[in-house]
């Protein structure tokens, strides 16, 4: 394995990017409590399928659909994704292997009879909370 390149950053940058929350971000709480208001339940931070180490934000598992919130930045918007001048080379590699994980990830569920939903940070929740809805609705066992 390759030893992981020191990047060259500034104290204030360093703090800003470990502020930067993986889990609960603002827009996956506010989904969250659309769902959960309209009277849907799901499991948070899950794994959809065993052996596929790739977790969901949030998991219908009757109706086998996953929902992942992407942030705009980590995962390459094509709205409103940037792509950083310093350390150029780190971060549109990093990016881009976000996004091919992406893919397959979604190539992998589909393969285990699962449906992902892709969500934007910059989505409106309530727009976001739709989609999931009629998916799941569409995908509900009869």
């Amino acid at each position: 394995m390759a030893p992981v390149e020191r990047l060259v950053t500034t104290s204030a940058v360093s703090a800003r990017m470990s502020k930067q929350k993986s889990r609960n971000t603002g827009i996956e709480m506010a989904l969250r409590k659309i769902l959960h208001a309209a009277g849907f339940r799901y499991r948070v931070h899950r794994r959809p399928v065993k052996g596929v180490r790739r977790e969901a934000d949030l998991v219908f598992g009757p109706s086998r659909v996953a929902v992942f919130v992407d942030g705009c930045f980590w995962h390459g918007c094509p709205e409103h994704g940037t792509w950083p001048k310093n350390n150029a080379d780190y971060w549109r590699t990093k990016i881009e292997t976000n996004r091919r994980r992406d893919a397959n990830t979604d190539a992998l569920l589909l393969e285990a009879g699962w449906l992902s939903v892709r969500i934007w940070e910059h989505e409106a929740s309530d727009v976001a909370a739709s989609r999931v809805i009629e998916t799941v609705q569409e995908r509900r066992p009869h």
